[in-house]
């Protein structure tokens, strides 16, 4: 198993009547509620939870790009992953990811990616995001119709760049450069590459034929993501791909304390002011006509964010997330035997686990990671021992990259 300790850096200040002030945390809300004197303590904080987390073993560090919101602070991971790659030396950045339709050209992030794999000394696990239809549609103004298009000429340039010894031109619809010139170039060639994705077929296409990692980041917990998944692990066998668990990848709330109640009492708070605060999002920005493709229309695949499930949100009991499987919480016992559930029912080797929860105070992240690592992710580890030797989707060793670097 691999264990990525996610943040998703929201902020933590928004006020009690938010919801009935303001229509949606994402695109329109004005950044008058932001405190930049505030915004330094809060990025300090959470930097250090992440290095934090590489003190208690984790896998991989995860940052990702979101626009124009309260619901994650962070409008560009490259720069919060090169600060990590001074600060840490062992586990995995893992950039989920920068929406690549979004650069202009999208060479630069080939070179920031090469930049961060070489100051971590190649550790960088690099992530391809189309973006939601918030940040790509509405926040920077790109045509939905056209996100995958312009997508998969920046997929194709940005591969190319790495793989290129000599410069050369390239000549697309979006993007025209005369000199394709990566410098510097990656350690890892290409770096491990995990795709977030909501139940579109030609992600789940996108992934098989490239051997990258799907990877579903869903707040509706797992239980609800079983379908998705198999539909997912379906394409694999239709593929003839072979079904190895590292091939997917989920992420889960997570709330761990010496007991079950003793979770409800340290973290309920925290994890309703993420769903009814952070995931405060207008509808009409959920998805822009034109975002999906007809073939996902037709196939019934529909993002997390729809009028249901935001509307659906607010009225959740802690019983009720609890239950359902929005957030694993209780003791390390409980927590366990939940995440072998998760992990065996969605057959991932990947898990993104977010401990951070809205508003969530440092002691408290710091308390149910630190109890996490200690008492159940040891346990978690020996699931999938068939797959024990199966590196192809994550880092590979110093000697190894070097080669393969040349």
């Amino acid at each position: 198993m691999k264990f990525t300790w996610f943040n998703l850096m929201p902020w933590p200040y928004l006020p009690d009547d938010f919801r009935e002030q303001h229509r949606s945390v994402w695109v329109d809300l004005p950044n008058r509620i932001y405190d930049p004197v505030k915004g330094t303590e809060v990025y300090r904080t959470y930097l250090e939870q992440l290095e934090y987390a590489e003190e208690l073993g984790f896998d991989g560090l995860g940052v990702n790009e979101h626009h124009a919101n309260a619901y994650g602070l962070m409008p560009s991971p490259n720069i919060m992953a090169a600060s990590l790659a001074r600060t840490t030396s062992k586990a995995a950045l893992v950039v989920l990811g920068d929406s690549i339709a979004l650069y202009n050209p999208p060479i630069r992030v080939a070179e920031e990616f090469a930049m961060l794999d070489v100051l971590s000394g190649g550790r960088l696990v690099a992530g391809f995001p189309v973006g939601t239809s918030m940040d790509t549609n509405y926040a920077y103004g790109t045509i939905p119709a056209l996100t995958r298009e312009k997508y998969a000429e920046a997929h194709e340039l940005i591969r190319r760049a790495w793989a290129a010894r000599e410069p050369f031109p390239f000549n697309g619809r979006y993007t025209k450069i005369r000199y394709v010139n990566c410098w510097p170039r990656p350690i890892q060639n290409p770096p491990p590459i995990f795709i977030p994705g909501g139940g579109s077929l030609e992600t789940y296409d996108f992934c098989l034929e490239n051997d990258y990692v799907y990877c579903y980041l869903s707040y509706s917990g797992y239980k609800r993501a079983e379908q998705l998944m198999k539909g997912y692990w379906d394409r694999v066998a239709k593929s003839g791909k072979d079904a190895s668990p590292y091939r997917g990848g989920f992420a889960q709330v997570i709330c761990v304390a010496d007991t079950d109640a003793e979770a409800e009492q340290l973290y309920k708070s925290h994890v309703h002011y993420f769903y009814n605060r952070c995931l405060h999002v207008y509808p009409g920005f959920a998805d822009a006509p034109g975002y999906r493709t007809i073939k996902t229309l037709q196939a019934n695949a529909v993002s997390q964010l729809t009028q249901a499930n935001l509307r659906n949100y607010p009225t959740l009991t802690w019983k009720d997330l609890v239950d359902q499987g929005y957030v694993i919480a209780g003791s390390p016992d409980t927590v366990h035997d939940r995440m072998v559930d998760l992990i065996t029912s969605l057959r991932v080797g990947n898990v993104f686990c977010l401990f951070q929860v809205g508003d969530m105070p440092d002691d408290k992240v710091r308390h149910s990671s630190k109890l996490f690592a200690e008492k159940v992710m040891p346990r978690l580890n020996q699931l999938w021992p068939e797959y024990k030797d199966d590196q192809r989707f994550w880092l590979r060793p110093a000697p190894a990259r070097a080669e393969a670097a040349e």
